[in-house]
């Protein structure tokens, strides 16, 4: 896990949770699962995928 409030990836896919960057994964995959499984757990949540690469958000 990375420390919140960082500045976005340059690399990569990153989670924003309601705002701030909170978690960087390697892989798409691997971001789509972690935000499925925290909007699972914590449906109030505003959780978006930020692609480094596109500089591009999707909403989960």
């Amino acid at each position: 896990m990375v420390a919140a409030g960082r500045e976005l990836p340059t690399t990569g896919y990153a989670l924003e949770v309601d705002g701030r960057i909170k978690t960087e994964f390697k892989t798409k995959d691997g971001a789509r699962i972690g935000a499925q499984e925290l909007k699972r757990r914590f449906p109030m949540l505003r959780i978006k995928i930020y692609d480094a690469e596109t500089r591009t958000k999707e909403e989960i």
